[in-house]
């Protein structure tokens, strides 16, 4: 078997119709049609009102944030087991970083330790959807209204995602997606912002613009940013998000034959919780610590097979940049200590065969089998 990328996407004849249309128009940059073709239908998707085009994920978080215009200093609660992107962007806005640890089963935010850590300082909480499993919003929900909060959801890895029947990106003042390579729809690189309220998506075009004034287009009352996203980019979005849908069945199915063929290992599946639909964004696993192996050891096995797996986040708690900005100096997250020494994922992206799926089974049954 030939090696098997952790994430491969799939293109057909339509993406490359639309960007042929996008060069053979001139319209290249992110004044084109595209973009606003993305926009309209992500929102729609998505089931909210407004939808504004980045250049990536990290980007839109950073805008995500910012545009929600918190009082500088306050404190946003988010679970130390996410990307660096989410604390980047409330440290760039002038907040401090709280952190929770992550559920022992869904491996989002425990939302149980949420409420202790909110203090007269805190402005809102960042819902971080883990692998294609929601947060659990209710409690965050009953926390926001009790303590006039915002909720700031990052869906990157949940695109598609529901919770209780609701469109993850619709639950929350505003909400981000990523089109990176690896995304459940790509653009090569890029993000969307999501939101129903006009005042924060005026203020998320404005700063991925660079603050540029309608009226007068080149005086600046604000710092923004060239956040853009091009139309040749969007050309590839508009042409994924129509497949959604059946790109998620795609993900479902593998979580399928995954499941199936991996249970009698000893390793932790993704779950799914009665709340959610889970999409599988990327299938996820730990080792039980009885077998004696870590992620990074079962990731050699199984790049020897020609299977390449990518492991799980390292708790921003224990990222030495953090620390030297003085952040989460001795914290300690046990759920994300554990889980980020004992998991990873496998190939889940929508080029990957069943034969494939058959051969990373077989390999991983082998590996176990020396143990």
């Amino acid at each position: 078997m030939d090696f098997i990328p952790v994430s491969e996407p799939l293109f057909g004849q339509e993406e490359e119709d639309l960007v042929v249309d996008c060069v053979r128009t001139g319209w290249i940059s992110s004044e084109g049609k595209y973009v606003q073709e993305l926009e309209e239908l992500c929102a729609k998707y998505s089931d909210v009102k407004e939808g504004i085009a980045v250049c990536n994920g990290t980007a839109a978080l950073a805008v995500a944030v910012e545009a929600l215009n918190l009082p500088k200093g306050s404190e946003v609660i988010l679970p130390s087991f996410t990307i660096i992107s989410c604390v980047l962007a409330i440290i760039e806005a002038g907040l401090k970083p709280v952190l929770v640890d992550a559920d022992p089963e869904t491996w989002c935010m425990d939302t149980d330790q949420v409420e202790k850590k909110i203090t007269k300082n805190t402005s809102a909480i960042m819902a971080v959807h883990i692998y294609g499993h929601p947060v659990d919003m209710d409690p965050l929900f009953d926390m926001a209204k009790k303590h006039d909060l915002k909720i700031i959801e990052d869906l990157a890895e949940a695109h598609g995602t529901t919770y209780k029947g609701i469109k993850c990106g619709a639950l929350s003042d505003i909400a981000i997606i990523s089109f990176y390579a690896n995304k459940l729809i790509t653009t090569g690189e890029g993000g969307m912002i999501l939101t129903n309220h006009k005042e924060y998506a005026d203020r998320a075009r404005s700063l991925r613009n660079l603050a540029f004034k309608p009226e007068k287009r080149f005086l600046h009352t604000e710092i923004g940013h060239n956040y853009r996203l091009s139309n040749i980019q969007a050309a590839i979005g508009v042409a994924q998000i129509r497949k959604i849908e059946k790109f998620i069945e795609r993900k479902i199915e593998m979580a399928r034959m995954y499941n199936e063929g991996l249970k009698d290992l000893p390793l932790q599946l993704p779950v799914k919780k009665d709340y959610a639909r889970n999409i599988y964004w990327m299938y996820a696993l730990t080792i039980n610590d009885e077998v004696g192996i870590d992620a990074v050891e079962l990731a050699k096995r199984m790049h020897a097979k020609n299977v390449q797996t990518r492991p799980f986040f390292i708790g921003l708690h224990e990222q030495p940049v953090l620390h030297d900005l003085g952040l989460f100096i001795n914290e300690s997250y046990p759920v994300t200590e554990r889980i980020s020494k004992q998991g990873l994922y496998l190939p889940s992206g929508q080029a990957i065969t069943n034969d494939q799926i058959n051969h990373i089974v077989k390999s991983m049954i082998e590996v176990f089998s020396e143990f």
